[in-house]
């Protein structure tokens, strides 16, 4: 469904719901940087999604990944938490969700390239090009947070 991201945007429609959701940053053996052109909005971003009854949140990442990439990878460490409430997505059917996301250091362990409904590309991209790509404000901030390799996760 397409997607309208605000952020900060005091013109912004008001959030009527929040979803636990999950992102990844999956280096390759070369550091490269996995990233998708998203389907609903066209940026370019890290996967990730909502997280599904029933599943635990290092689940939700690994299943994300592969669904989006054909990447298969294992959770690591975590890059951050990321719940600005300035920042909502507003889709077609009415849902303007605010955002919820816990960004997971992962390690690539298998797979292959691919798209999918929701990635018409998936490439893996060098750290000093990836800032370069056009990216929502959200998603550069927590590529940023990584390449900074933080000591402990960002909380904001």
């Amino acid at each position: 469904m397409p997607r309208v991201d605000y952020l900060d945007d005091p013109n912004a429609p008001k959030a009527n719901s929040i979803v636990p959701a999950v992102s990844a940053i999956v280096p390759d053996d070369q550091g490269r940087i996995l990233l998708i052109r998203r389907t609903d909005n066209k940026y370019w971003a890290i996967p990730g999604g909502g997280v599904e009854a029933g599943e635990s949140v290092s689940q939700a990442t690994t299943r994300e990944v592969e669904e989006e990439t054909g990447i298969i990878c294992e959770v690591t460490g975590v890059v951050g938490i990321y719940s600005n409430p300035g920042h909502v997505a507003a889709y077609d059917d009415g849902e303007v969700r605010q955002q919820f996301s816990i960004c997971f250091r992962t390690r690539m362990v298998g797979g292959v390239i691919r798209t999918s409904s929701e990635s018409s590309e998936v490439r893996f991209v060098s750290a000093k090009e990836v800032l370069t790509y056009n990216m929502h404000p959200s998603i550069q901030l927590r590529v940023r947070h990584y390449l900074e390799s933080r000591p402990e996760p960002y909380i904001g």
